[in-house]
C-alpha cells in the first residue's frame, strides 16, 4: 500500500478535472483555462502539499515521486494533444486554403519578430544574439493553447481552423529553427552544452558545421518532416489493416508510431509539439485509421481528453508562480515593452492576414487573438536562451509575465468575443475548399 499517497492525490485531481471545468464553462472559461486556473490555486509548492498528506497517512511515500509521475503524465498529454491537432490537418486541406494559411504563417511571423527584435533593441542594441532569439520568442505560438479552444468551438473544420491552426505550427516550426541558429551562434563564441538536450547539433563541436549550421539544420527539418510523412503511413497501413478495428493493439501501435517519430525529432532538435504532430498528420493519411464508427481515434481522444491531457493543463499551472509577477516589476520598462510588442504584433498580424484572405474583421480579430498566448514552449525557449546567457534574467522574467498575462485570459477573451460578437463560422464562405472538404468528411464516415 506503499501508492496510497499517490492513489489519493490522483483521485483529487482526478475529481477536480472532471467537475471544474464544466462548472466555468458556465460563465464562458474554456476547460484549458478551468485546468490551468486549478493547477495555479494549488500552486508550485504543490510539493508541501504532497508531503502533508503523506505525513498524515503515515505511508513514508517519496513524494518527488510523486510529482515526477504528474509531470511525465502531462508530457504525454502534451503528445496526446499535439497528435489529436496533426490529425485534423491533411495536405489536401492545407493546400485547399494555402492562401490563409500562408498568409497567416508568414505575418503572425515576420511581424512578432521584428516587434521581439525591436523590443530588445531598445535595452540591449549591441547584443545581437539577445535581439535575434527575443524575435523567436515573440514569433513562436501556443498550439497547446489554441488547438483545444478551436476544438471547443467546434471549427476544427472550417476554413478558419485550419487557417489558424496549421499557421500556428508551421509558425513555430520557423521560430525552433532560428532560435536553434542563436543557440550555435551563441555556442561559437562560448563553448556549452544544453543541459538535457539529447539533440545532435546540441553535442556538437562548435566549429564542427561552420557557417554551414543555419543550411544543414534547415534541411534536416524539412527531410525529417517529409520522411515521416511518407513512412509512417507506409509502416502503419499494413499494421492497421491486419488488425481488427476493435483490437486494442491498434492503439499500442499508434502509441509507438507517435512516440517513435516524436523521439527522433528530439534527436535533431524539434519539440515534442512539432514532433507530435507531424505523427498526427502522417497516421492521419492511413485510409485504415478511419475505420467504422472510427474506434481508433475515439480510443486516442479517450485516454487523451478523458486521462492525459487535463494533467497537461494541470501541470502547466501548478509551475506558474505568481510571485514572478511581482519581483519582475522591478523592470517594468522591459516587462510592459514586451507585452504591448507582443499583443500588438500578433494582434494586428493575424487581423492583417485574414483580411487579406477574404475574412471579416472580426474573425480577422480573433485569429490574432489565438495567437497571443505564449506557453511551455515558448518557456523552454526562454529558459535554454538564459542558460547560455543569451538573454538576460530581466527578460526572461518579462517572458514568464508574458506567459501567465497572455495564457489565461486570452482564450476567456476568444469565446467572449465570438459569443458577443456573434461570430458565426457555418456560414457558406466559411466551408472547406469545394469537393475537398467533401471528400475529407467522407473519409472519416467510413
Amino acid at each position: 500500500m506503499a501508492g496510497l499517497t499517490f492513489l489519493i492525490v490522483f483521485l483529487l485531481l482526478m475529481t477536480l478535472a472532471a467537475a471544474v471545468p464544466p462548472l466555468m464553462r458556465q460563465v464562458h472559461i474554456p476547460g484549458v483555462v478551468a485546468m490551468m486556473l486549478v493547477g495555479i490555486a494549488i500552486g508550485p509548492n504543490a510539493l508541501d502539499l504532497i508531503r502533508r498528506l503523506n505525513h498524515v497517512l503515515g505511508r513514508g511515500y517519496p513524494t518527488e515521486q510523486i510529482y515526477l509521475v504528474l509531470d511525465a503524465m502531462g508530457l504525454l498529454g502534451l503528445v496526446f494533444l499535439m497528435a489529436l491537432a496533426g490529425m485534423e490537418i491533411s495536405l489536401r486541406i492545407l493546400l485547399a486554403e494555402k492562401r490563409a494559411v500562408t498568409w497567416l504563417s508568414l505575418l503572425t511571423f515576420i511581424l512578432p519578430a521584428a516587434s521581439g527584435y525591436f523590443a530588445y533593441w531598445i535595452f540591449l542594441p549591441a547584443d545581437t544574439i539577445g535581439k535575434w532569439v527575443y524575435a523567436s520568442l515573440f514569433a513562436s505560438h501556443s498550439v497547446g493553447i489554441v488547438f483545444p479552444v478551436i476544438r471547443e468551438l467546434g471549427i476544427t473544420r472550417t476554413r478558419f481552423g485550419v487557417a489558424v491552426l496549421a499557421s500556428t505550427v508551421i509558425t513555430d516550426v520557423a521560430s525552433l529553427i532560428l532560435l536553434a541558429i542563436c543557440i550555435q551562434l551563441k555556442r561559437h563564441q562560448t563553448p556549452e552544452r544544453v543541459a538535457g538536450s539529447i539533440s545532435i547539433f546540441d553535442h556538437l563541436e562548435p566549429g564542427a558545421l561552420g557557417p554551414w549550421f543555419p543550411v544543414l539544420f534547415v534541411v534536416v527539418i524539412a527531410l525529417y518532416i517529409v520522411l515521416s510523412m511518407w513512412l509512417v503511413p507506409k509502416a502503419a497501413r499494413p499494421v492497421l489493416a491486419r488488425l481488427h478495428p476493435a483490437d486494442d493493439a491498434r492503439l499500442t501501435a499508434f502509441l509507438v508510431g507517435v512516440l517513435g517519430v516524436v523521439f527522433i525529432g528530439e534527436l535533431i532538435g524539434v519539440s515534442v509539439i512539432v514532433g507530435a504532430f507531424i505523427a498526427g498528420m502522417a497516421v492521419a493519411g492511413v485510409p485504415a485509421f478511419y475505420d467504422q464508427g472510427r474506434i481508433l481515434h475515439r480510443k486516442i481522444e479517450g485516454i487523451g481528453y478523458g486521462l492525459l491531457i487535463p494533467f497537461l493543463f494541470l501541470t502547466i499551472g501548478m509551475r506558474t508562480d505568481l510571485r514572478i509577477l511581482f519581483a519582475a516589476w522591478e523592470n517594468a520598462a522591459i516587462v510592459i515593452v514586451t507585452l504591448v510588442g507582443l499583443v500588438a504584433a500578433k494582434v494586428g498580424a493575424g487581423w492583417l492576414a485574414m483580411r487579406l484572405s477574404g475574412f471579416s474583421n472580426r474573425k480577422g480579430l480573433c485569429a490574432g487573438l489565438m495567437t497571443v498566448p505564449q506557453l511551455s514552449a515558448t518557456l523552454a525557449a526562454a529558459a535554454v536562451a538564459l542558460q547560455l546567457q543569451m538573454i538576460t534574467p530581466p527578460f526572461f522574467n518579462a517572458i514568464v509575465c508574458l506567459s501567465i498575462a497572455t495564457t489565461v485570459p486570452v482564450p476567456t477573451l476568444v469565446k467572449l468575443l465570438i459569443l458577443k460578437g456573434h461570430i458565426r463560422f457555418d456560414e457558406v464562405g466559411d466551408r472547406l475548399a469545394g469537393e475537398l472538404a467533401v471528400q475529407e468528411v467522407g473519409e472519416e464516415m467510413v
